[in-house]
C-alpha cells in the first residue's frame, strides 16, 4: 500500500510553532498523511531548539524532528538531546557528539529512515564528507526500514542537487533545507527518487529568512551589529507531499503550502 509523507520545512520561531499548531491537523487529513517529518532547528527564537520545544512540536503531529547547522545554539541542548526519542542530529557531524545520527519512524507498522547530512559549502559547522556518511548509514537504514528519506541541510544548490542524483534509485526521497526559500523544482529523478531543492521555511515571509527586514537592511548598509528579532508578519507552512511506492520509491511529489 501506497505511504504518504510530508515533510515540513524549517520551523522558525514562535510564529512558525503556531502555524504548525494551526494548519497542521487539517493538512493531515486532507491529503491522508501517514507520517509527519519537520526540520526544527530554527524553532528557539529562530536559533536552535529546547527540549520542552522539540515536546511541544511533536504534540503538534510531528513524528519526527530533525535539525541542521543550529542544532546546538541553545545553551543546555548538548545535554538534553540524549532524552528526544523522535529526534536526530545531522549525521556527518563527529561521531562523538550526542544525539541520534538518523531516525526510524514507525507508524501502523510502517517503518521510515529519517537522515540528515550538512553541506560544505557557506556552512560555519565542522562536518565530515556527506556522502561518506550516506555510504555508511544507509545500508543500516535500509535493513530496518520500508522506505527512506534524505534531508540535506546545505547552503548551496549544487550540493543539493549532486546528492539527489548520488542517492537516486537508492532512497525514497531527498529534501534539502537550511535556505528557507522554497524551490519550484519538485520532481521525480530519472531512477525513482523525490527530489525538491529547499522545502522552504515554516514561518513568516515578509522577512529576510524568517527575521524582521529593518534591522537586516540597516546592518547590511553600515555593518553595526544588531538584533535579528523573528518576524511576525504573513506567516506559513511549507513544505512537500511524497507518495511512496510499495518498492520504496517514490511515485509522486508535490509542494505544500498553508497559510495562518
Amino acid at each position: 500500500m501506497e505511504k504518504k509523507i510530508l515533510f515540513i520545512g524549517d520551523i522558525v520561531g514562535k510564529p512558525g510553532r503556531q502555524v504548525l499548531k494551526n494548519q497542521l491537523p487539517g493538512l493531515v487529513q486532507r491529503y491522508g498523511v501517514d507520517v509527519v517529518i519537520a526540520n526544527g532547528e530554527n524553532a528557539a527564537s529562530g536559533a536552535g531548539i529546547t527540549k520542552s520545544l522539540a515536546q511541544e512540536i511533536h504534540r503538534a503531529g510531528v513524528h519526527g524532528i530533525t535539525l541542521g547547522d543550529h542544532v546546538w545554539d541553545q545553551k543546555g541542548f548538548v545535554d538534553e538531546i540524549d532524552d528526544l526519542e523522535n529526534l536526530s542530529r545531522p549525521a556527518n557531524l563527529p561521531s562523538m557528539c550526542p544525539g541520534k545520527p538518523y531516525l526510524i519512524v514507525e507508524k501502523n507498522g510502517f517503518r521510515i529512515g529519517v537522515i540528515t547530512v550538512l553541506g560544505h559549502v557557506f556552512m560555519k559547522i565542522s562536518a565530515s564528507s556527506a556522502m561518506e556518511s550516506l555510504d555508511h548509514y544507509l545500508p543500516k537504514i535500509k535493513e530496518q526500514t520500508d522506505a527512506i528519506l534524505v534531508e540535506v541541510h546545505a547552503e548551496a544548490t549544487s550540493e543539493k542537487v549532486a546528492l539527489g542524483f548520488y542517492l537516486d534509485g537508492k532512497v525514497s526521497a531527498v529534501v534539502g533545507t537550511h535556505t528557507h526559500i522554497p524551490t519550484n523544482d519538485c520532481r521525480l529523478l530519472p531512477n525513482g527518487t523525490a527530489y525538491q531543492t529547499d522545502a522552504g521555511m515554516t514561518g513568516p515571509y515578509d522577512s529576510v529568512l524568517g527575521r524582521e527586514v529593518q534591522p537586516i537592511v540597516d546592518k547590511m548598509r553600515d555593518g553595526i551589529p544588531r538584533r535579528f528579532p523573528v518576524a511576525t508578519d504573513n506567516v506559513q507552512l511549507r513544505g512537500c507531499l511524497i507518495t511512496i511506492k510499495e518498492d520504496g520509491l517514490a511515485r509522486t511529489i508535490e509542494p505544500i503550502r498553508a497559510i495562518l
